[in-house]
C-alpha cells in the first residue's frame, strides 16, 4: 500500500504539464493596460491656460462652468484681454461651446489683437459686438446702464453666449454724464454745482448684476467682467484695488487678479529686447472649489499665451520632472530634451493633452499632501 503522500506515475505526469501550462500561461499573459483617467469637461470652458484651470476648478481641462459670472482684475497689459480672446478659441474647440455667441464688449476700444493671425479665421469671424447700427458698424456700452441693457437682449435672445465686458472702468452712467454736462455749463458761466454722483456705477452694479447673474444660470452662458486695478491711497492693507463696488465680487463665482512679475527677453542682433511677460495669476474668491490658488504662465504679443511652456516649468519647479544639466527627462514621453526641443515635441507629436493631463497629477498630488489626514467630524 503506497503512502498518501506519495503521487504515483500518472499523477505526477499530469501535476507537471498542469505547471508547465500555468508557466507558459502567466509569460505570455499581457500586462494589464492602465485605465485612461476620464475627466469631466462636458460644461466648462477652458482659460487657455492650464495652469489657471486648476487653480479655478482642479481640473486641467477648464476653469468657468455655464451659467456663472466671472470677475477678472488686473494690471495694465498684465494678459487680461489675451484671457478673454483665448477663451473664445477654446469655446469654438469645444462641443458643448462651439455653437455660442461670442460677444465682446470692446468699451475701451483698445482691443487691436489680430485674431485671425494668434487664432484662426472661424474666432475672427465668430467674435461680434453687443449691437450694431444700421450699416453694420459695431455699437459697445459707453454707459453702465447700456452694458445691463445689452447683456438682458442677449439673454433675451435666447440663445446661449459668452459676454466679455473690457473693461468695467471704462464705463460711465447716465448721472455721471449728466453731472458732467451741469458742471460744464455751470464752470462756463462761473458758477459752481453742488453734491457728487461718484457711487452711481457701484449702485448700478447692486441693483443690476444680482438679475443678471440669475438669468444666465438660466440659459447656461457666461459673463466674464474685466476691471483695471488701482493703487490703493486709502486705509488698509492692499496695495492695490479696483473701482466698481462691491457687488461685482460678491456676485462673482470666481475672482482673478492678474499682476506682471517679469519681462521675458531675447538678444536678436546684438540687442536685449522684451519679447513677452510672465504674469501671475491669483484666484481671490472661489465658489466652485472654495480654494485660493496661484498660477502662472507667459504671454507672447506674437503668439499668445505659451501654455505648453508654463506646464513645462510647472512640473520642474514642483520637481516632477528632473533636470539632466540644461536638460528635462520627461518620464511620461520617455524623452530628454531641452526645453525648446521638448516643447517642438510636444506641438509635433499632439501630446499637449498628455501634458496637461501630466500637470493634473502634479497639482492633485501636492494637494493630497496639504489636506489634512484626519477622520470625518461628522
Amino acid at each position: 500500500m503506497s503512502h498518501p503522500c506519495i503521487l504515483g506515475r500518472k499523477q505526477m505526469v499530469k501535476l507537471k504539464k498542469k505547471m508547465t501550462a500555468q508557466i507558459t500561461e502567466a509569460a505570455n499573459r499581457k500586462p494589464k493596460k492602465k485605465k485612461k483617467e476620464k475627466i469631466k469637461t462636458k460644461n466648462i470652458l477652458s482659460s487657455g491656460s492650464t495652469l489657471l484651470n486648476l487653480a479655478c476648478t482642479n481640473n486641467p481641462f477648464g476653469a468657468f462652468t455655464k451659467g456663472k459670472y466671472y470677475f477678472l482684475v488686473g494690471d495694465s497689459a498684465s494678459g487680461k484681454t489675451f484671457l478673454s480672446m483665448t477663451c473664445f478659441a477654446e469655446a469654438l474647440r469645444h462641443p458643448s461651446f462651439k455653437n455660442y455667441r461670442l460677444i465682446y464688449d470692446n468699451v475701451e476700444d483698445g482691443m487691436n489683437i489680430d485674431l485671425e493671425k494668434l487664432f484662426n479665421k472661424e474666432v475672427a469671424k465668430r467674435v461680434e459686438p453687443p449691437r450694431k447700427d444700421a450699416d453694420g458698424s459695431p455699437i459697445y456700452s459707453m454707459l453702465i446702464e447700456e452694458f445691463y441693457y445689452n447683456l438682458d437682449n442677449a439673454i433675451k435672445d435666447n440663445k446661449p453666449f459668452i459676454y466679455i465686458l473690457d473693461s468695467m472702468d471704462g464705463l460711465d452712467s447716465e448721472a455721471e454724464s449728466t453731472k458732467f454736462e451741469e458742471e460744464k455749463e455751470a464752470h462756463e458761466k462761473g458758477k459752481t454745482v453742488s453734491g457728487s454722483y461718484g457711487t452711481q456705477k457701484a449702485r448700478k452694479n447692486s441693483d443690476n448684476m444680482r438679475r443678471a447673474v440669475h438669468k444666465l444660470k438660466k440659459s447656461g452662458s457666461i459673463l466674464i467682467v474685466i476691471s483695471q486695478t488701482r493703487d490703493n491711497i486709502g486705509f488698509g492693507f492692499e496695495k492695490k484695488t479696483r473701482s466698481g463696488g462691491r457687488s461685482l465680487t460678491f456676485y462673482a463665482t470666481i475672482e482673478i487678479w492678474s499682476s506682471i512679475t517679469g519681462k521675458i527677453k531675447k538678444t536678436v542682433k546684438g540687442k536685449t529686447r522684451q519679447i513677452g511677460v510672465h504674469i501671475n495669476l491669483k484666484v481671490k474668491k472661489n465658489r466652485i472649489t472654495g480654494e485660493l490658488h496661484e498660477s502662472k504662465m507667459d504671454i507672447f504679443p506674437s503668439y499668445g499665451i505659451d501654455d505648453i511652456g508654463s506646464c513645462i516649468d510647472y512640473l520642474i519647479e514642483e520637481k516632477w520632472w528632473s533636470l539632466q544639466g540644461k536638460k528635462i527627462v520627461a518620464k511620461e514621453f520617455d524623452v530628454v530634451l531641452s526645453r525648446d526641443k521638448l516643447i517642438k515635441h510636444i506641438e509635433e507629436n499632439n501630446l499637449y493633452k498628455e501634458l496637461q493631463v501630466t500637470a493634473g497629477r502634479c497639482w492633485r498630488e501636492i494637494r493630497q499632501a496639504c489636506s489634512l489626514d484626519r477622520k470625518n467630524r461628522y
